[in-house]
């Protein structure tokens, strides 16, 4: 698939990007803690239809700067990947994600306020990691081979850990980065690789030589010398 220029990022502008959206999150804690807002009241709250907006806010909040700073990292490193390596598809795997993790949080997570972008970084772990199985280039398997290496235990933390850590918007956000990877892991274009000519073995012979191995006469040749 052709890319317009607004589809591409060099990987310093997706590392600029990805802080600013993470700033953005500390921006409104401190804003919380500062003004003493009830940050609580954005969050998911299963089966209550008067929080069904917290499956839209929840991630823009957390339960204090410890569960922020916990979450800065990933997120930027993981944003800073999806964005780098996935131009095409990169925005709707956001969508999908954080869409997909409030949801399903909504529907089947225990009845307790569930806030922070945890999910959402599990989303982006499991689109890097189950999209680089599927394409195998090297810049998806190098971007996954670096994920994994950073927060590979992401595997294990969607499962039941500890009673305040909402482990269901960690699942939902890897079941849906893997639907996403299932979807779109043909839409971003493969890097192009850079082919020298030793490496094709039908590329003909290179004409001059070849012209003049033909006219030249081998030693063993009866025409090629004269009994003395």
């Amino acid at each position: 698939m052709p890319l317009t220029s607004s589809h591409q990022y060099s990987l310093a502008e997706a590392i600029k990007r990805s802080v600013i959206l993470v700033a953005l999150l500390w921006i409104i804690q401190s804003a919380g803690v500062l003004f003493n807002l009830p940050l609580a009241n954005l969050a998911v709250y299963p089966h209550a239809w008067d929080r069904l907006y917290g499956i839209l806010s929840a991630p823009l909040v957390h339960s204090g700067y410890e569960h922020l700073f916990n979450n800065t990292l990933p997120l930027v490193v993981l944003g800073s990947a999806l964005l780098y390596g996935y131009p095409a598809t990169r925005n709707k795997v956001l969508l999908l994600v954080w869409l997909g993790s409030g949801i399903g949080v909504w529907m089947f997570a225990r009845e307790a306020n569930h806030l922070g972008a945890s999910g959402i970084a599990h989303g982006m772990f499991f689109y890097l990691f189950v999209g680089a199985i599927l394409r195998r280039d090297a810049r998806s398997v190098g971007l996954m081979l670096i994920a994994f290496l950073m927060y590979g235990t992401m595997i294990l933390t969607i499962f039941p850990t500890e009673p305040d850590i909402s482990y269901e918007a960690h699942f939902f956000g890897a079941v849906s980065g893997g639907i996403a990877a299932l979807l779109w892991w043909k839409q971003d274009p493969k890097p192009t690789i850079k082919r020298y000519s030793w490496e094709n073995p039908d590329e003909a012979d290179d004409p001059v030589i070849g012209e003049l191995w033909q006219q030249s006469p081998h030693p063993d040749d009866d025409e090629g010398y004269k009994e003395k």
